[in-house]
């Protein structure tokens, strides 16, 4: 939550009011599918970090975000997981969790590291050496994203297409 994933939906798409963008984390809790030119389906899923909700709230989002990738019985159409992390704060435990649980999982996955042109060039650059140095992120794409600037928009349209033999 609060690592601008609504933010990225509508930059990636180009339209500014897609999906729902909010300054209170938390604001996606159900699955949200986007059809893309009936080609594909971005798949917007309820953060599992800091929001203002209740525990229970909580932990029907966490359900509903293991069940996508435990019980879905289309997981195999699955084709590309965008592993979000605010850069400017770097991953939090759960991050880590959901890295490894990609790793172990054998899913197709990427690292878009969301608000970067928050970051000034030397934090930037100290972003990158750590993110890359995390044993989790070995061999792992990181893209730096910005959805204010569409700085590495198109990277991460090009692993999209190529993930999706588009």
């Amino acid at each position: 939550s609060n690592v601008g994933k609504s933010s990225l939906i509508n930059s990636l798409l180009g339209r500014n009011n897609l999906a729902r963008v909010s300054g209170t984390p938390g604001k996606t809790i159900v699955i949200n599918f986007f059809d893309v030119d009936r080609k594909m389906y971005l798949v917007d899923l309820p953060g599992y970090g800091y929001a203002k909700r209740a525990l229970d709230n909580k932990r029907e989002w966490s359900a509903l975000t293991d069940g996508y990738f435990t019980k879905n019985p289309n997981i195999d159409s699955l084709r590309l997981v965008c592993q979000l992390i605010d850069s400017r704060t770097g991953p939090t435990s759960d991050d880590l969790d959901m890295l490894y649980y990609l790793g172990e999982s054998g899913l197709d996955h990427i690292i878009v590291a969301t608000k970067c042109d928050k970051l000034n060039a030397g934090v930037r650059k100290a972003f990158e050496e750590m993110i890359s140095a995390e044993p989790l992120t070995k061999d792992t794409p990181i893209i730096m994203y910005s959805s204010k600037t569409n700085s590495g928009r198109d990277e991460l349209w090009k692993h999209i297409a190529s993930s999706c033999d588009l």
